[in-house]
């Protein structure tokens, strides 16, 4: 009944009738929801594993999709120079361009407000450095930290695991992260303790960090999640742009920036496909998310309503 409840103010709020008059979003939703779920299903969507060295033939490298001539229809989009399933790799792939976006934006999205709901709310000295902190980290790309804390982390632990090549991969990309969420959390929290409810609790003896949880952090809350949306896709176009750098994902578990580095090196050699298609996936995974994420924004200010 709980759960029924919950579905039923969902289709009565503004938000899902914002969502309905919405083309864009709905497409860009679809869009989005085919490739999570070929992403999370793809031991069982894609026709072939195409990490499994035991089933590759390099007597099927490079052949074109299936359309073209000498296409075989057991390959719909073609392999690549080792044999590969394209269409496979990008199931494949793209699970692990979204496993370290997702993985990556959480993670910055937890340091980020935390650090911002005390910086607004305490205020003075705590407040300073921590803006501080964000400003030096905003002075340097982001690309470039995330270069460098990869590095720094394959040479400490240069016979890591994979478990840990992506542990390190994530806390690269969510190290310049973070700084967005503090800065929009830490303007918001200034607003709202300076409101009646804030005091009204403060009078009545509860504890800071009480308000700060229960209160100011449910009306910050709205940008928020229009910008962790936002951020998801520039997580991906990170890592696939390491990935691409050749310092990103370990080789044995290629993202999307891994197999279009793969093909790019066959690219003028009449090989497009190896590249394209990946190259195709990552645009429409990124476009999807940044149309709902320019949905939602509209959609949760009031001014447009």
């Amino acid at each position: 009944m709980a759960a029924l409840s919950m579905w039923d103010r969902w289709r009565d709020s503004d938000v899902w009738h914002s969502f309905k008059r919405s083309p864009t979003a709905i497409v860009a939703a679809l869009i989005a929801a085919v490739c999570l779920f070929c992403s999370l299903f793809a031991p069982w969507v894609a026709p072939h594993n195409p990490f499994d060295l035991a089933t590759l033939n390099l007597m099927d490298s490079r052949l074109p999709p299936a359309w073209l001539e000498g296409g075989n229809p057991s390959y719909l989009l073609g392999t690549d120079d080792q044999g590969r399933d394209i269409l496979s790799a990008l199931f494949y792939g793209a699970r692990i361009s979204l496993l370290v976006g997702l993985a990556s934006v959480l993670l910055s999205l937890v340091v980020g407000v935390a650090l911002g709901l005390l910086a607004g709310f305490v205020g003075g000295a705590v407040d300073a450095f921590i803006m501080r902190v964000c400003d030096v980290m905003l002075s340097f790309p982001s690309i470039l930290v995330a270069l460098l804390i990869d590095g720094i982390g394959r040479a400490l632990f240069p016979n890591a695991h994979d478990t840990l090549a992506f542990g390190v991969l994530i806390f690269a990309i969510a190290l310049t992260g973070w700084v967005q969420y503090a800065r929009t959390v830490r303007g918001s929290t200034l607003v709202e303790r300076q409101k009646e409810y804030v005091q009204a609790a403060r009078v009545i003896g509860v504890t800071p960090l009480r308000i700060m949880a229960r209160h100011v952090l449910p009306n910050v809350m709205g940008p928020v999640l229009v910008l962790a949306t936002i951020q998801v896709a520039a997580a991906i176009l990170t890592e696939a742009t390491l990935s691409f750098l050749g310092v990103g994902v370990p080789p044995t578990s290629p993202s999307l920036g891994t197999l279009i580095r793969i093909g790019n090196d066959t690219l003028f050699s009449g090989d497009w496909w190896i590249t394209i298609f990946p190259g195709v996936m990552l645009v429409l995974i990124a476009l999807s998310v940044n149309l709902l994420g320019d949905w939602l924004r509209d959609a949760l200010n009031p001014k447009l309503q």
